[in-house]
């Protein structure tokens, strides 16, 4: 699914406040302490609680393989300044040839901050602009507001609600289901560009 550029560990996607990299067993402390907390994990389908150890370290080498291969691509987020620890991860995990699946967890102290949209938005523009993915879709349980509203700011739009499976939290769960198509995506970046345009238009004296 995707390409070479994506499968070197060289490979970064850069936001205003983000680094979007791939994870390195330097990162495990950073990754075993934000999924330790049951915040994180409680939302989640596969990070159990509690978080035994080792689990980061198999985390991070399961993912690295996956990136290589272009399978799925993974990629922790570190704040472009200051201190370079991992504060979440976000995934984008094929399904077959065409479609993808976006997941992300944030550390609690950077909540409310917006940087998950901004996480997010760099992975669906990498998504679209990088594989011959048609739609990307998403699972969010109907208790998460926060990551809810992520995906509406993305452009995703809700299919409908179900049960799903979640193996970490003992079987299935109440899920919102999400979608963001290739056309939505086209014309929600042709809207940000002429936003863009006319701002800087704006402040033109």
């Amino acid at each position: 699914m995707f390409p070479d550029l994506a499968r070197d560990d060289v490979f970064r996607l850069e936001t205003p406040r983000l680094w979007l990299r791939w994870p390195r067993i330097c990162d495990a402390a950073s990754v075993h302490k934000f999924c330790s907390q049951w915040e994180v994990a409680r939302y989640t389908a596969r990070i159990p609680h509690p978080y035994p150890a080792g689990s980061a370290e198999r985390f991070i080498y399961a993912t690295r393989e996956a990136n290589a291969s272009g399978r799925d691509l993974t990629l922790v987020m570190t704040p472009a300044k200051g201190k370079s620890d991992a504060i979440g991860s976000i995934s984008l995990e094929s399904r077959g040839a065409d479609r993808l699946a976006l997941g992300f967890v944030l550390a609690p102290e950077a909540w409310g901050k917006g940087l998950a949209t901004e996480a997010a938005e760099a992975m669906i523009d990498a998504a679209f602009g990088l594989t011959p993915a048609v739609e990307i879709l998403a699972g969010v349980r109907v208790e998460n507001e926060a990551s809810k509203a992520v995906l509406e700011k993305c452009g995703f739009a809700v299919l409908g609600t179900g049960r799903q499976g979640a193996p970490a939290r003992g079987g299935m769960v109440e899920c919102h289901s999400f979608r963001l198509g290739r056309a939505d995506w086209v014309a929600g970046a042709s809207a940000r560009r002429r936003e863009a345009s006319a701002a800087a238009l704006a402040r033109v004296p």
